[in-house]
């Protein structure tokens, strides 16, 4: 074998990866939305073993369980036994899938409901003011209008050119949702939407009307404030 041939069992250890395709650093900078549910893992587990860098060891405890599913549904001791994972780690996974269990199982009226675009505001601008790119997220509410979930849709460019309807309002579909919330934030500070906020507007409540799913609102926020474009009727018809 060649001198600088790495022996087989080499692994290249997380802190040799570029930054920008780091775990950790990737889930700070674009959210937790484009992880896999490898890297997810890995974040969870922090450190692999000297033959196995953290991601591999979370790509092998996923397959062998099944899944996610199978993974959620795994016993302390069979977890353990698993090459890899101590009880330690064991627990954490345990820990936190659990934490997902009862979070899911909340009765409604522990869900935040949105009467107005001040309850968007309160709800959001807390982390998204303070993002130094934009990001595009959707509130996907049920009939009484409480806030089934939050998801980021886009990172880093929201505008007409990559803008889609059908990645916008795909979940909505899939869980058959009445109606969403459609908010981006402006990290210059001013909320004042632009021409493309509008172009945009308008874009997605035809596509909404198409779909038979309400577009509520489109929000912007900003340390500065927000806006309603609803309440201004740009880019609403």
């Amino acid at each position: 074998m060649d001198e600088q041939t790495p022996p087989a069992t080499y692994q290249l250890r997380i802190r040799d990866f570029p930054q920008g395709e780091r775990p950790k650093e990737r889930l700070r900078d674009q959210g937790p939305h484009y992880l896999s549910n490898a890297e997810l893992l890995a974040i969870l587990l922090r450190t692999g073993s000297s033959s196995e860098n953290v991601i591999n060891l979370a790509t092998r405890v996923l397959s062998s369980s099944g899944g996610l599913a199978g993974l959620s549904k795994a016993g302390f001791r069979e977890l353990t036994q698993v090459h890899g994972l101590g009880e330690a780690k064991a627990s954490q996974i345990m820990a936190t899938l659990e934490l997902g269990k009862r979070l899911s199982a909340l009765p409604s009226g522990d869900r935040p409901v949105i009467g107005s675009p001040q309850d968007v505001a309160n709800l959001l601008t807390p982390e998204m003011a303070l993002l130094t790119q934009e990001s595009l997220r959707v509130l996907f509410l049920n009939t009484k209008n409480q806030v089934l979930s939050v998801s980021e849709v886009y990172w880093g460019n929201v505008n007409t050119a990559v803008i889609r309807a059908g990645e916008v309002f795909r979940d909505a579909v899939k869980e058959n949702c009445p109606s969403v919330i459609v908010v981006h934030n402006h990290p210059s500070g001013d909320p004042t939407p632009s021409s493309d906020d509008i172009k945009v507007t308008t874009q997605l409540f035809e596509a909404a009307k198409l779909l038979d799913i309400e577009l509520l609102d489109h929000i912007v926020l900003a340390q500065g404030g927000f806006v309603s474009l609803k309440e201004q009727g740009k880019g609403f018809q």
